[in-house]
């Protein structure tokens, strides 16, 4: 099936901390390609500070040179909200023969019942739950009956169908966050080794995360 992984954000800005999980997960899961993709206006967050433009320019220039990984923008290119069950249903019509897997952090998957149409997502893709060492999944309730339905603990089971598979596999955290990195650069602070020198050579030269005169 040559598996497909999809690795969305916001990336205001992408960091060391995305960057190891789609690594790490790229080569578990034995992955053909992992497609990064800028969400362009999320239902569920506010609005970034960095523009869409700054911020694929950011993922173009974070993942340049490392094999598997691909930058995808048709989040930024919709208009309207970014619904990951739409964007799921043009990667589907696109690789109708592919398994997709979309990769979630354990956070966005505790609140999968509150995403719209959830439901769908696994007629559409795999979901791969990226998590920290020692937490864990739950027992109980509607994700607890979906992990029971849907769980496996084989990696094959990602090569041998297209969809309909939930996978939760540990990564190393970074504990990097994209707001306090903001923060940071805002203060007047320098990034350095928090993220790769051509994304903060890039917000330098670009000042996007300065405050606003």
């Amino acid at each position: 099936m040559n598996p497909i992984g999809i690795f969305g954000g916001t990336f205001d800005p992408i960091h060391f901390g995305h960057l190891r999980t789609a690594f790490e997960l790229l080569q578990a899961l034995r992955l053909t390609e992992m497609r990064f993709m800028p969400a362009g206006n999320p239902p569920h967050r506010e609005m970034t500070v960095a523009s869409s433009e700054e911020r694929l320019a950011m993922v173009r220039a974070a993942t340049e040179g490392q094999a598997g990984f691909v930058v995808d923008d048709r989040e930024i290119r919709r208009e309207g909200l970014s619904y990951s069950v739409d964007t799921m249903r043009t990667l589907r019509a696109d690789f109708p023969e592919r398994s997709l897997c979309l990769i979630v952090g354990m956070d966005a998957f505790l609140g999968l019942p509150k995403w719209h149409q959830w439901r769908e997502l696994l007629e559409l893709a795999h979901l791969v739950v990226a998590h920290r060492p020692g937490w864990r999944a739950p027992s109980m309730g509607p994700l607890g009956e979906l992990l029971v339905d849907r769980g496996t603990g084989r990696i094959n089971d990602l090569h041998e169908s297209k969809a309909g598979c939930i996978y939760i596999h540990a990564v190393t955290q970074l504990e990097i966050s994209s707001t306090e990195v903001r923060k940071s650069i805002a203060a007047g602070r320098d990034p350095r080794y928090l993220m790769p020198d051509a994304v903060r050579a890039y917000i330098g030269q670009t000042g996007c995360y300065r405050p606003k005169r």
